[in-house]
């Protein structure tokens, strides 16, 4: 299921406005992203139009006068598809089609095809689906009256059922399988989240920018394995391995789908059981490209995904990959962004840094508590110790009194042998 046709490369023209309060600027950055899009998705850019309008025309987007501009230029470059850098409505595609004489799609289309490619496990290709469909479905067309149902006979008659109702019935109960399907495989992430937290088994989640270098980061820290490439999504089916962090602290380190700019709300809501871990993690590992033209601008984007998916109150430490590429540009946003981290997947300078990092900021977020263990539960101080940090231990008679530097999960998993508070 796929919106680009990849039996040979389109030629695609990409067309961008800008409206206020977006700048020219602004929109130049998104188009030269959505041509490395269209470039992921297996076509090629020939020609790109910009248009400034003081508001979006309802029925075309562009207007009509400039839609028949953009129809002669595709005559000109023969081009098989023009790409809108902001998502259409259905009415405004089909309109420009007519006008156009060629197909129309948005950013959104172009997304949801390169994510089609990529996926390899069967959740990844069933998010992938529902997320289409769920784009599709207000984009029905009917086909005229020649494909309805209207034979005669006993228990036929009437207008019958127009194809396009057949189409529309048919992608409704596939999107009602496939959601039946995640909400399945949905608890079981959580069970198996719960299980790890009885076990205190701490855990951290690389997020980033499409491209910023998360699965090469995964690959230098763990030995993942994880496939690297230099194009937009290479991954997205999220990786888990164990992380072995200074002082002998193990936290599972997950690689998790890189983020974009206008990022498919489809996508979002398919992808919702994967992106789950992520709000459940104890800590973020914003990894950014320091040597891109506008890391700031990435940044942004990642942590309004990350609103939309309730995980930005997590604790967040950012980490500035590629600084073997631009180790000017590395520094500089290092000093921009105090307790942030300069380093290269590619070449491991900077990752003992990393992991020191890491290990720090787990450990900030842990409280010290102080506990009154019996003697004979040796069981229970061994696994204080596996549990977080035993600061001081003395043995008072029959009991331990033990200060130890705990996360909130096993504060709660140790509240029973909690030290009564002294009277002064």
């Amino acid at each position: 299921m796929t919106l680009i046709e990849r039996s040979f490369r389109e030629r695609i023209v990409l067309v961008g406005v800008v409206t206020w309060p977006r700048r020219l600027d602004e929109v130049e950055a998104s188009l030269d992203e959505l041509s490395l899009l269209v470039d992921t998705a297996g076509a090629d850019e020939v020609a790109r139009v910009l248009q400034s309008r003081d508001t979006l025309d309802p029925a075309t987007f562009i207007g009509r006068g400039k839609a028949e501009e953009l129809h002669l230029l595709c005559e000109k470059v023969d081009a098989d598809t023009v790409v809108f850098d902001d998502e259409l409505s259905p009415a405004q595609q089909r309109n420009l089609e007519k006008l156009l004489g060629r197909t129309a799609i948005d950013r959104t289309a172009v997304i949801l095809d390169i994510f089609a490619q990529n996926a390899r496990t069967d959740e990844g290709k069933a998010q992938v689906e529902l997320a289409l469909l769920r784009y599709r479905l207000p984009r029905l067309r009917g086909r005229g009256g020649s494909l309805s149902q209207q034979a005669g006979g006993i228990g036929t008659r009437g207008p019958g059922e127009t194809q396009l109702e057949v189409d529309r019935r048919r992608i409704m109960r596939r999107i009602t399988k496939l959601e039946s399907e995640l909400e399945q495989l949905e608890g079981t992430r959580r069970t198996q989240r719960r299980a790890r937290r009885r076990g205190a088994q701490r855990s951290v989640s690389l997020v980033g920018y499409t491209n910023a270098g998360k699965s090469t980061l995964l690959n230098a820290l763990t030995d993942a394995d994880a496939l690297v490439e230099n194009r937009l999504f290479a991954t997205l089916d999220p990786r888990t391995r164990k992380l072995d962090l200074p002082g002998g602290q193990v936290v599972l380190c997950s690689d998790t789908v890189g983020f974009v700019r206008k990022l498919p709300h489809q996508l979002v809501e398919s992808f919702h059981s994967t992106l789950e871990v992520v709000a459940d993690t104890d800590l973020l590992v914003h990894v950014v490209d320091a040597s891109a033209a506008n890391p700031e601008d990435q940044m942004e984007a990642v942590r309004s995904v990350l609103h939309e998916i309730e995980a930005d109150a997590v604790p967040e430490l950012v980490a500035f990959n590629k600084a073997d590429r631009a180790p000017a540009d590395a520094a500089r946003l290092v000093q921009l962004y105090p307790g942030s981290v300069a380093f290269s997947g590619l070449t491991g300078e900077g990752t003992p840094e990393l992991l020191a990092a890491i290990a720090d900021a787990l450990r900030s977020s842990d409280k010290t508590v102080e506990l009154v263990v019996p003697y004979d539960r040796g069981d229970v101080l061994a696994a204080l110790h596996r549990a977080g940090e035993v600061i001081e231990q003395r043995d008072v008679g029959e009991v331990l009194e033990v200060r130890a530097r705990l996360d909130e999960v096993a504060r709660r998993r140790f509240a029973p042998f909690a030290a009564a508070r002294r009277e002064p």
